[in-house]
Order: structure tokens, then C-alpha cells, then sequence
């Protein structure tokens, strides 16, 4: 499995957008794509439901030297032997933890990654030990109609204040990630702009490619047959979610 120092690409198996697709279909797709790490999200699903869930994927993503991160459940990522569980600042710092190591364990039997939408955040977020971090919403998304896009600005101040793996999160499409890229971000999440696309791993490849043009010394390898000049196609307004 890669770091998250050595990852570039973040996709998701978002329950709300799988439509009736296998979960395991979808994972494979997502690897077959070139995803550095992905992010199981079944917001509303009971704690085993979701365990449910990650043991059909593990198989799939440990094959493929791929992580699998846990949103929202501490417990089922350390049960499950996920690579890490990812926070929101209202699941951590609102819920009283400070410290990665209370929600991790000591020794640690996972990782932490928390959600930041402010450069505030982030440096209490970085306080607490995190390995790593979101940085978002940079565009508007219609899964968070109230949420204030961050913008570019935040991405920026990221890039020259943030030590720790970082990725950009929300509404970033093949379209507007020459702009995240050029304001320094060498690592975003994908979400609907993967998920919805009519080719998942063909979509994967393609924001792949854009991400390890601009990152020096990549090694990263991307399926050469998923890529061509076709543009993938993303849903109407473009929106992503946030981890």
C-alpha cells in the first residue's frame, strides 16, 4: 500500500452515488483507473453495514496495493484493518478528541485524515497529529448547498503552510483542475466527477495523467489503454462531495 505522501489520486465509493452498482464492480473499476487510495462513505448506513461493506472491498484493494479509508467510523476502520478513518472537524474536535492517538490507538492500528475548510482549522487539525488532510471545499458543490466554497486562495495558503500530504476536495472536474494544480495542490479527491462519469476507470486515468504531468518525479504508472482524447463527462454542475 502507498503512503499518503506517495498518493495522488483520492476516489470514493459514495454509496449515494453507486445506483444500484455493485460495490465491488465500482472498486475494481476505480483501481483498474489508477486510484492511489480509496474512501468508503455511506452516510446514514449503520456501523455494520458499513463493516459489511468493507470486507466486500478489502479484497480488492489490498490486491491492488490500494488503501481503503472509513469515513465517519473509527471502530470499523480499526476492525476492519483499513488503512485509516477520515473526520470532519465536528467528528473529532466536537466530539472531544485532540490527540490522532485517541481515535487511532496507542500503538497506533490505523491512520487519521481530517476534513479542514479554513487555514484555522488546518493548523489545530495539524496540531492533533493527523496523517493527513483535506483541504475544501474549493468550488460550490450541490451535495453541500450551505457550505462556502473555500476558492483557490485556501489551496494556495495550503501549499506553502502544510508540511503533512494534503489533498483539494470539491467540485474538481477534468475541467477546472488545471487551476487547483497551478495553485499548488499535487493532490485532489475525486468524487462525482469519477462516480457519475460513463467510464469510471477511463476517468480515473484521465485525472491521473493531469496530476502526474505536474508532479516532479512521479513514478506513478497510469493504464495507458484508459486514456484518449475523449473528455469524461461529469454531472451537470460539476459538484463534488467532501470526505
Amino acid at each position: 500500500m502507498k503512503s499518503f505522501q506517495e498518493c495522488r489520486l483520492y476516489t470514493f465509493i459514495d454509496t449515494a452515488y453507486l445506483a444500484g452498482r455493485d460495490v465491488r464492480t465500482v472498486t475494481r473499476q476505480l483501481c483498474e483507473g489508477g486510484a492511489d487510495v480509496i474512501q468508503l462513505r455511506a452516510k446514514g448506513a449503520h456501523s455494520d453495514q458499513i463493516r459489511e461493506l468493507a470486507q466486500l472491498i478489502l479484497p480488492i484493494t489490498e490486491g491492488a496495493g490500494i488503501g481503503l479509508v472509513i469515513n465517519d467510523e473509527p471502530e470499523v476502520a480499526r476492525q476492519t484493518g483499513a488503512c485509516a478513518v477520515h473526520l470532519g472537524q465536528e467528528d473529532f474536535f466536537d466530539a472531544g478528541f485532540l490527540n490522532r492517538a485517541e481515535v487511532t490507538g496507542d500503538p497506533s492500528q490505523t491512520q487519521l485524515g481530517l476534513s479542514t475548510h479554513a487555514p484555522a482549522q488546518a493548523q489545530r487539525s495539524l496540531a492533533a497529529g493527523p496523517d493527513y488532510i483535506a483541504i475544501g471545499p474549493v468550488y460550490p458543490t450541490a451535495t453541500k448547498a450551505t457550505a462556502l466554497p473555500v476558492t483557490l486562495e485556501y489551496v494556495r495558503w495550503a501549499a506553502k503552510n502544510v508540511s503533512i500530504p494534503w489533498f483539494a476536495i470539491g467540485g474538481i472536474t477534468l475541467g477546472n483542475l488545471p487551476d487547483v494544480l497551478a495553485a499548488g495542490a499535487t493532490r485532489i479527491c475525486v468524487v462525482s466527477a469519477i462516480l457519475q462519469a460513463p467510464d469510471i476507470a477511463k476517468a480515473c486515468a484521465q485525472f491521473k495523467e493531469q496530476l502526474l504531468s505536474v508532479v516532479p518525479n512521479a513514478t506513478h504508472s497510469v493504464p495507458s489503454r484508459m486514456l484518449s482524447n475523449r473528455s469524461v463527462e461529469t454531472s451537470p454542475d460539476g459538484s463534488d462531495r467532501q470526505p
